[in-house]
């Protein structure tokens, strides 16, 4: 494992088209690190310097200090995990998983060992003389686990891996993955664009647009306080409340409170998760913030439901567990914690 620097990298592949803009960096030794973001953003392009397959236009790399930007990628000990796996399908899982140790000189004894090692870490010894094509997804995704863990990286790379596994396959490969990096105490930047592999694996993450971070955080925070209304909509589905900042106050057509970070005077948002907004039961009038609703629609997803509720001319939805029923047009009382409605600029996107 190793403390990894970036700094100042930056790489256009059309001139003045840059798709990482001076872009830093910090992940911590033993650290799983995600890098969430939209297609395009540049969080590949970022992998694939580290690995030693992009040049960078300008900017600094370091593994503990020790400056890795101008070595070849079989000198980086920075091992890389494709999301189309890349494997050999002539070689045999062996044979794959060997591939890079070979490039690096290792033979014998030692080569043995380490495959081996390898493939009992990803539960797969027993696979070792199969050809890659007779795997199924999931065990071909575990052969090219190994093969980067065979080499013992400083850096493990992950790009989206599971992106082409079936909803099921993915959540038993996401312990999978987090297992092992937890056993060898890897350091690892994970990519991906699903929010749940990162906010399920992560110890922090970094949501990228346009080449540069926009949120840093460990994923309760970047989930439930976003630093502005794109992280907010990419981490999740969320409620716009239109309202206005005076003296410190937040005043909407939901009610007024004191936010814990209050903003300029002037037209602001507050955005709220559905999961923080709660129906009322009778005689029960809440902590917090409440207003009058009624229910426009529902939508059964087996272990919640969400509701779709109107409150004067505002859409709003609420997530809740273990719902009873409820008719469409009943009016409802809706409350929500301030504490949990984040303020952002009204005209900020």
């Amino acid at each position: 494992m190793a403390e990894v620097n970036i700094s100042g990298i930056s790489k256009a592949y059309t001139p003045n088209q840059p798709i990482l803009s001076d872009f830093n960096l910090d992940i911590h030794s033993g650290e799983m690190f995600f890098l969430l973001g939209p297609s395009g953003c540049g969080k590949s392009t970022l992998l694939r310097i580290l690995a030693g397959l992009v040049t960078p236009d300008s900017g600094s790399i370091r593994f503990d200090g020790r400056e890795i930007g101008t070595l070849p990628p079989e000198k980086r000990r920075a091992a890389m995990v494709f999301q189309n796996y890349a494997l050999w399908p002539h070689l045999t899982v062996f044979e794959n998983v060997a591939f890079g140790l070979r490039c690096a000189g290792v033979g014998g004894r030692e080569l043995k060992k380490r495959v081996t090692d390898a493939l009992e870490m990803v539960r797969l010894a027993d696979f070792a003389e199969r050809k890659s094509p007779s795997l199924s997804g999931g065990q071909q995704q575990r052969v090219a686990l190994a093969r980067a863990l065979a080499v013992d990286p400083l850096l493990l790379l992950l790009d989206e891996p599971l992106s082409n596994l079936d909803a099921r396959l993915r959540d038993t490969m996401r312990g999978e993955i987090r297992r092992i990096c937890r056993e060898r105490r890897l350091t690892a930047l994970y990519v991906t664009h699903d929010r749940r592999e990162a906010f399920s694996m992560a110890d922090r993450a970094a949501v990228m647009f346009g080449g540069k971070i926009r949120q840093l955080d460990v994923p309760e925070r970047l989930y439930n306080f976003p630093a502005d209304r794109f992280c907010a909509e990419f981490l999740g589905d969320v409620n716009f409340i239109p309202g206005r900042m005076t003296g410190g106050v937040f005043s909407s057509r939901l009610g007024e409170f004191v936010p814990e970070h209050p903003l300029p005077d002037g037209p602001a948002t507050a955005m709220l998760r559905p999961e923080r907004l709660r129906f009322a039961g009778a005689g029960d009038t809440g902590d917090g913030i409440g207003f009058d609703a009624v229910v426009t629609d529902r939508m059964f997803l087996g272990e919640s439901c969400e509701w779709s509720c109107r409150a004067g001319d505002l859409e709003l939805l609420v997530r809740e567990s273990s719902a009873p029923a409820r008719p469409v047009g009943a009016a409802v009382r809706l409350t929500f914690d301030p504490a949990y409605a984040v303020l952002t600029a009204a005209e900020a996107r």
